[in-house]
């Protein structure tokens, strides 16, 4: 529909160039795939390969969105002054024992990057083995990947990515100098797997098609290019990376996709063995392996255990043949992590929707289990560097609860607070309420909705709320602190998390009822939540906001086509929306590896169908749409810029209403958005301050 108020700025218009495409006797035209830039493996490295014409469009989208919302920049700095206030600027983790050091990070006042630190065991001065912010002065974005310590204590690993485009350049840092060493060893996924004496590691590369398809041993001096190779992946479905087994006698090399496992054992002790095979992939079996001193501990789903179970078997046989049960599956117990010590397992699991910890004595098989009584909390394992011990570390905040950080003693049971989380500018837990409500859906299923909200909040119906949704790849989203999402609750806001199908919020079932032909289910429980909220006096459906990121903001596009009169905005953040068009492209990064969570349309016309069906880019109509702001990153490989661009692009070229489609081009950043820790902060104002601006209309709306 044309833009009729001409005391706003213009949207930008995106030419139409009609491309067609035809699959299993279905055509499609897409009039805006030339925002597809054909060099986009190239640009990743090096934007200023961006043709001219899409960089041009790009940031007409960016100067659009600017001046729609300058009104609301005076409200941007508020959020970010007391959202930074609420962020402890001199903090610093508690350090973790390893052997005769501790280590852990620390902040300096007004830095966005962490300084890596160590002191001796048992205290005293503390020494910087990395300091962020140094590296990352003069450059746009900086993000870091893995940063790990050699198994002697003499060198760090670390990498760095400075384009937003995750092809991490990996360096080596003598700890006794202070100084790298003169190479680096460029396109890595970030971590890296140290052999036992520390002289070495293991390291996957990525190819041009940011896929990790080999690993490589590095010994430390030697010239990269020398590198052996380990192994190779050529089966360009599937995600690798490198580990340690907790006790550090195996390096295991990890193989998935989002059904299947296979992992390769190499001794640390003799980098030059050949990998051995654990079990050989399967689809649908998916497996995880740690060690113990003498039998692997495995968390599979194999046999049926669609929930999950343990398994042991001997380091030199560990093939399926030879796993025995150690802690069996139980159906609605969702296993979700182990962790072995010498002489103690211990796992996460989620009963209920909730989490615990459970530990087994090896020794004699007593168990007991570590739990909390909030109706919605969030429970962290954060394991320990060393195997030789009694001593885990865990992590536990409420929607209402500052992060606490708790030793944990596995054979006394005492449980030592190290650390809560301080909110400089004041927190009263008292002020606030956490719920935990249940929706109906159409077919008898309930949904898990996590509340925030002020105890004096009025719940009559009049309360902004906002919606946040995920539900993809089976992740749960905790119903944990933040500090953030105060601002929008201090001022009124309800906040509400909806847990739907598609995550494992209620079991493994609740993953495989959202997912590939199910997939519909995701965004009906959505709505549903949103019917429930409504129906229960906490807002109304033109006070709520929604909010999703990434496979989120698919949610958000496919509920906008579904119910765009449920929702009084709409904010996408780098939203994957352009599903079936990104699912028949294989030579994107993530495309094969992500076939079996949505379907292959190229090889299936019934996971085309499917598809096609959801697709936000492909579903948007001729109807009225809620105002909307989305966020992307222009060398994002996750969901790349032109999904959100083209898709915004149609939206403004069929929808029937006045509504603002606003999008935000990060040109200096991927799917993280901005890297520093205050930087982030100013697209979450922008979200609030969008948020907030669309509730003010409204209440001068219903006043006038």
């Amino acid at each position: 529909m044309p833009h009729t108020d001409r005391t706003l700025p213009l949207p930008p218009y995106a030419e139409m160039r009609p491309v067609e495409d035809e699959r299993h006797g279905r055509r499609r035209r897409d009039d805006y795939a030339w925002l597809r830039a054909g060099n986009w493996q190239e640009m990743f490295k090096d934007t200023a390969l961006l043709d001219p014409a899409i960089r041009a469009h790009l940031e007409a989208e960016n100067a659009y969105q600017r001046a729609m919302m300058a009104g609301s920049e005076a409200l941007s700095r508020e959020l970010v002054a007391e959202m930074r206030a609420r962020i402890k600027e001199d903090d610093s983790s508690v350090p973790a024992p390893d052997g005769p050091f501790a280590y852990g990070i620390a902040y300096r006042t007004g830095a966005e990057y962490p300084r890596f630190v160590r002191t001796k065991r048992e205290g005293g001065e503390e020494t910087v083995l990395l300091d962020a912010e140094k590296e990352a002065a003069s450059r746009a974005y900086f993000a870091l990947g893995g940063v790990s310590h050699s198994p002697d204590h003499t060198h760090l690993a670390w990498a760095h990515d400075d384009k937003g485009s995750e092809f991490y350049a990996l360096s080596i840092r003598d700890l006794a100098t202070g100084e790298d060493l003169p190479y680096r060893i460029e396109d890595t996924s970030g971590a890296v797997a140290w052999n036992d004496r520390g002289t070495g590691f293991f390291y996957t590369r990525l190819d041009a098609n940011h896929r990790p398809s080999r690993v490589f041993y590095h010994t430390l001096g030697s010239d990269p290019a020398s590198d052996r190779l380990i192994y190779e992946e050529t089966d360009s479905g599937f995600f690798m990376g490198v580990g340690e087994t907790q006790g550090g006698s195996h390096i295991v090399i990890d193989i998935h996709d989002h059904e299947t496992s296979e992992a390769w054992l190499i001794p640390a002790s003799n980098p030059s063995a050949e990998p051995r095979l654990v079990a050989r992939r399967e689809t649908a079996v998916e497996y995880d392996v740690d060690e113990g001193e003498d039998r692997l501990f495995i968390l599979t789903n194999a046999d049926g255990a669609r929930d999950f179970k343990i398994v042991t078997a001997p380091p030199h046989l560990p093939g399926r043949e030879h796993w025995s049960d150690y802690v069996p599956h139980e159906d609605g117990r969702l296993i979700l992590g182990h962790l072995v010590l010498k002489r103690h397992l211990v796992w996460l699991e989620r009963r209920d929707g909730l989490p615990r910890l459970v530990v087994k004595r090896l020794s004699d098989g007593q168990e007991h289990a570590v739990a909390f009584e909030e109706e919605a909390y969030s429970l962290g394992l954060g394991g320990t560097y060393e195997f030789d011990t009694t001593t885990i570390r865990f992590s536990y905040s409420s929607m209402t609860t500052p992060t606490q950080t708790y030793d944990y003693d596995v054979e006394t049971r005492e449980k030592r607070l190290l650390k809560t989380q301080e909110v400089p500018s004041g927190h009263d837990a008292s002020a606030y309420v956490t719920r935990r409500i249940m929706a109906p859906a159409a077919d008898g299923e309930t949904v898990p909705v996590s509340l925030l909200y002020r105890r004096d909040t009025p719940l009559d119906g009049t309360a902004p709320l906002m919606l946040y949704g995920y539900g993809s790849y089976g992740i749960t989203i905790p119903a944990s602190f933040s500090t953030n999402v105060l601002s929008l609750v201090d001022r009124g806001f309800v906040y509400a998390i909806a847990h739907v199908r598609g995550g494992k919020d209620k079991g493994f079932r609740w993953y495989e009822a959202g997912r590939r032909r199910h997939k519909a289910n995701t965004f009906t429980d959505f709505i549903a939540a949103a019917d429930h909220l409504v129906a229960q006096g906490f807002t109304s459906y033109e006070r709520i906001v929604a909010q999703g990121g990434s496979a989120g903001g698919m949610l958000m596009g496919a509920v906008a086509n579904m119910a765009p009169e449920k929702f009084g905005g709409i904010v996408a953040v780098v939203p994957f929306v352009d599903v079936l068009n990104t699912m028949l492209d294989d030579t994107l990064p993530l495309t094969p590896p992500e076939w079996p969570e949505w379907g292959n349309p190229i090889a299936s016309p019934e996971d085309y169908e499917v598809i096609a069906g959801y697709s936000p880019y492909d579903n948007v109509r001729e109807q009225a749409y809620p105002p909307m702001l989305v966020l992307a990153g222009l060398t994002d490989p996750r969901v790349t810029y032109w999904e959100p661009a083209k898709w915004v692009a149609r939206l403004r070229a069929r929808k029937t209403d006045a509504n603002p489609v606003l999008l935000r081009i990060n040109m200096d950043a991927g799917h993280a958005g901005a890297s520093g820790r205050f930087a982030r902060l100013e697209e979450t104002a922008t979200i609030y301050a969008f948020a907030l601006g669309l509730m003010e209309k409204k209440q001068a709306a219903e006043a006038a």
